[in-house]
C-alpha cells in the first residue's frame, strides 16, 4: 500500500496518475474532502487530517510508502505515526534551498524534517526541488482581466521546475529499486525570468499579457501584508535578492532518475492555459 499525502495538490494529484498508470498498487490518497477527490480508479480515497491523530491512523493503516510534503502539519507526528504504523519507506519532499539558503527560516525548518526522517529508522528519499511552475498561478486572476502583471527582479532567471517532474520522481522512488537514503535536488530544464514567463503565458493565451517590473519594497509591501515580514523577505532572497550558483544552476537529475528529460515551462503553461484565461 502506498499512501499519498496532499492528494489533490499539484504534485500529489500527478503522483496518484503516474503510480496508477505504473500499475503501482493498492493505492491510498490523503484528502481533506474525500466527497470532491478524484482519483484514478482503483485508488481508495481517505479524508484526513494532518492535525487529526485519529485520521493519520486511519489512513497510514496498512501502508509500507508514503509520499509526504514537508511542513504542512506535525511532521514530528506524523512521522512517528508512520513509523508506528510499520511504514518502511518514506519519500519526502523538501526544496533546494535547504542547500542554497540554508540560512533562512523555512530552509532551517525543511532541514529539520529532513534530520527526523533520516532519524526514524524508515528508509527515506528525500526531494529538493526549485521553484515551481505552477507558482505563476498567482498572476492568474490579473491575467484573466486583462491586467498587468508585477513582479520583482524581473529577469533573474530560476530554473523553475514542472511540478509533475516532483511527481515523476517520486513515482520513481517508490516503486524502483536503488533510491533508499538519497537526496536529489530537482529543477526544470532551463532558467526562466519573470518576464519569459509572462511572455510565455502570453504566447499560449495568443494575447498580449502586460507585464512590469517592480521594486523589492513594493513587492515586500505586497507579500508581507498575506505572508508576514520574515516570510516575505525569504521568498524575495530565493527569488531574486540573494541569488547565487547553487540556486541558479540547472541539474538533470530528472532525467538522470525518470530517463525523460524534464519538461519546460511552456509545457506546464500549454497544460494549464485554462487558468489564465
Amino acid at each position: 500500500m502506498i499512501l499519498v499525502t496532499g492528494a489533490t495538490g499539484n504534485i500529489g494529484s500527478a503522483l496518484l496518475e503516474e503510480l496508477h498508470a505504473y500499475g503501482a498498487g493498492p493505492l491510498r490518497g490523503l484528502t481533506r474532502d474525500a466527497a470532491r477527490a478524484v482519483f484514478p480508479e482503483g485508488a481508495e480515497a481517505v479524508e484526513g487530517d494532518f492535525a487529526d491523530t485519529d485520521s493519520l491512523e486511519r489512513a497510514l493503516d496498512g501502508v509500507r510508502s508514503l509520499f509526504l510534503v514537508s511542513r504542512l502539519g506535525s511532521d514530528a507526528d506524523i512521522l512517528e505515526a508512520a513509523r508506528q504504523a510499520g511504514v518502511e519507506h518514506v519519500v519526502l519532499v523538501s526544496s533546494i534551498t535547504v542547500q542554497t539558503h540554508p540560512h533562512l527560516g523555512p530552509a532551517a525548518e525543511n532541514l529539520a524534517v529532513e534530520q527526523l526522517l533520516k532519524d526514524s529508522g524508515m528508509e527515506w528519499t528525500i526531494l529538493r526541488p526549485t521553484q515551481f511552475a505552477s507558482n505563476s498561478l498567482m498572476w492568474a486572476a490579473s491575467i484573466r482581466a486583462h491586467e498587468t502583471v508585477r513582479a520583482p527582479y524581473a529577469d533573474t532567471g530560476l530554473p523553475t521546475v514542472h511540478p509533475s517532474d516532483i511527481a515523476s520522481v517520486a513515482r520513481v522512488a517508490l516503486t524502483e529499486p536503488g533510491h533508499h537514503e538519497r537526496t536529489y535536488a530537482l529543477t526544470g530544464p532551463e532558467r526562466v525570468t519573470a518576464r519569459q514567463q509572462a511572455e510565455a503565458i502570453a504566447a499560449v493565451l495568443e494575447r498580449q499579457v502586460p507585464f512590469a517590473g517592480i521594486s523589492r519594497q513594493e513587492a515586500h509591501a505586497r507579500m508581507a501584508a498575506v505572508f508576514g515580514d520574515e516570510a516575505a523577505d525569504a521568498v524575495l532572497d530565493i527569488t531574486g535578492g540573494d541569488v547565487n550558483d547553487a540556486i541558479l544552476t540547472v541539474r538533470d537529475t530528472v532525467s538522470q532518475v525518470t530517463g525523460s528529460p524534464a519538461r519546460p515551462f511552456r509545457q506546464w503553461v500549454a497544460e494549464n492555459a485554462a487558468a489564465f484565461r
